[in-house]
């Protein structure tokens, strides 16, 4: 059987329309980014959903799935944006859904983890981005990159890893990152032990 063509690479698809790939999200990430939206006029707003195209993957039932800019999509949702653009990657839609699932993650376009960074099953990630769960680990490895504790990576879900290094480390009262564990993470960051990591940038001398 031949791979069916994508016929429509560009979409504008509804973000409540938008499929995850994955659990959870930084809930601290996606508030910075409403605010960081509300804060644009109209032209700037049209500037920055034109430089984030959103990747996609069509899926069963021809349902759009993201594999990426989840916390975007997430904010731009909850700010009641209509549409953003979709840059479709390829056309699964005719694939069973164990099936599509097991490439998604083959080709690294799926992260079944929870907030505890746990292996979950493929029906525990959630229809809608509204029902993505928050992993403030995961807020805080992406404020320790912006921070520049390590460079950003081209390797999928590299955040991810970075928060599941941290869950292992640090302690997160009330889900809370606090300047204390932002300079403990800072330190953590530069370590030997987090060498293994997509981005690191090295012990500091």
């Amino acid at each position: 059987m031949s791979t069916p063509r994508v016929r429509h690479p560009l979409l504008s698809i509804a973000p409540d329309k938008l499929r995850p790939t994955q659990l959870t999200v930084g809930k601290a990430e996606v508030a910075e980014k409403r605010d960081l939206w509300r804060s644009l006029g109209k032209k700037k707003r049209k500037e920055l959903i034109d430089a984030h195209w959103f990747p996609g993957v069509i899926g069963p039932k021809s349902k759009i799935y993201i594999v990426d800019h989840h916390h975007l999509g997430l904010a731009l949702m909850e700010e009641g944006v209509k549409d953003v653009p979709v840059m479709v990657q390829r056309d699964f839609s005719w694939l069973e859904p164990d099936v599509f699932w097991r490439t998604m993650e083959f080709n690294r376009w799926a992260h079944p983890y929870d907030h505890l960074g746990t292996r979950t099953d493929y029906a525990a990630i959630p229809a809608s981005l509204a029902d993505l769960t928050d992993d403030p680990y995961r807020t805080l490895a992406a404020r320790v990159r912006v921070a520049g504790g390590y460079s950003k990576d081209a390797t999928p879900y590299a955040e991810f890893l970075w928060a599941d290094f941290y869950r292992r480390q640090l302690k997160l009262p009330a889900g809370k990152v606090s300047a204390k564990v932002m300079q403990q993470a800072l330190l953590l960051a530069h370590e030997h032990a987090a060498a293994y990591l997509p981005g690191w940038a090295g012990t500091i001398e």
